[in-house]
């Protein structure tokens, strides 16, 4: 009987967080074995250790939902990938392209590492349909920040925002997202604006391209002073609440307002009168599908970009790496294996 080594806790709340074994599945009918080579944390993951995100947790639970690895073994009908593939998971399995797979009651928000099991494991035995080729140009390490952070930048941007060269983007912060959404933008040729309160972050945003830095206290009206009081076509909003009122005074009339994360509340609040007289588009992203994970890492490949990532930490050093979450890292934090 073959064992993996994983990372699970037994109950929510994350005291009893601790490698556990556990048998290696064989892959049935349309499935593939995956030995996992690297991990990066989402802070969704710290939320799902600590309170379980309302999530229909199965115990033992086995956090994390982006992975990159290689195929070791094939269960018959399997046609996507052979032994020796190079691949990463996907973030809402089945979901393949359009529309998330839940309706107006039951949004959907079946992901890997929540409603279904995550990856921080040696090995995860998942159907075929849940991995997509790896990009050729990066390591494991880089591959594995792509499902969620990268692709969530990806689908405001480019897949739903028909991001436009000329086009100015407003991007909230410095972690995976915000970095990944900087080097999309540059790519297609947008002049990018970055806020954070960390002058230290901002010099290292700097560093990464980024046309101008703004404080975070004041962001809205250094924004405007910078555009002739244009504003941005484009505004990344990766905090939520209250906040969400500041990403509706800095976007430019018509333009897009990208709803990514909620750090600030669940409750989102702003003024009527300029989601009224400025007409903006206001998307939610909840990362995307499958069709848009494979045009990206295409896109990967050949613009040759390189995730950001903060720090790399061995397989026995989770509880270290989803510390460095906790403190707000430059980037992506990456456990590999």
């Amino acid at each position: 009987m073959r064992m993996a080594r994983q990372w699970s806790m037994t109950a929510i709340g994350p005291k009893d967080f601790e490698i556990r074994t556990a048998e290696v599945a064989k892959p049935a009918h349309g499935e593939v074995l995956v030995r996992t080579e690297a991990v990066s944390l989402n802070y969704r993951d710290k939320l799902a250790l600590e309170n379980g995100m309302g999530l229909p947790l199965q115990f033992p639970f086995v956090p994390t939902s982006d992975m990159a690895g290689t195929v070791e073994a094939v269960g018959p009908g399997v046609t996507r990938f052979k032994p020796g593939d190079k691949v990463i998971s996907t973030f809402m399995p089945g979901r393949i392209e359009g529309k998330g797979l839940g309706d107006a009651r039951n949004p959907p928000y079946r992901t890997l590492g929540g409603a279904y099991p995550g990856v921080l494991s040696e090995y995860v035995t998942f159907p075929a349909d849940w991995f997509v080729a790896a990009p050729r140009t990066l390591d494991p390490g880089e591959a594995s920040t792509l499902p969620c952070a990268g692709l969530t930048a990806w689908m405001a941007l480019v897949e739903s925002g028909h991001l436009k060269p000329g086009e100015k983007v407003l991007i909230q912060g410095t972690g995976g997202v915000a970095l990944f959404a900087l080097q999309i933008a540059k790519a297609h040729g947008a002049e990018t604006f970055v806020t954070s309160s960390s002058a230290e972050k901002l010099e290292r945003v700097r560093l990464l391209g980024a046309n101008h830095l703004l404080p975070r206290d004041g962001w809205v009206e250094g924004l405007l002073n910078l555009t002739d009081g244009y504003g941005a076509d484009h505004v990344l909003d990766i905090a939520g609440g209250t906040g969400f009122a500041e990403a509706l005074n800095a976007v430019a009339v018509g333009g897009r307002v990208s709803l990514i994360g909620v750090f600030a509340g669940l409750e989102i609040s702003g003024p009527a009168p300029a989601l009224l007289l400025k007409s903006p588009v206001v998307q939610g992203i909840s990362v995307g599908h499958r069709r848009a994970l494979e045009d990206f890492v295409r896109a990967v490949d050949t613009i040759g970009l390189k995730p950001v990532i903060d720090r790399r930490y061995g397989f026995d050093e989770a509880e270290q790496a989803f510390a460095h979450l906790d403190r707000g890292p430059f980037g992506k934090v990456v456990i590999e294996f």
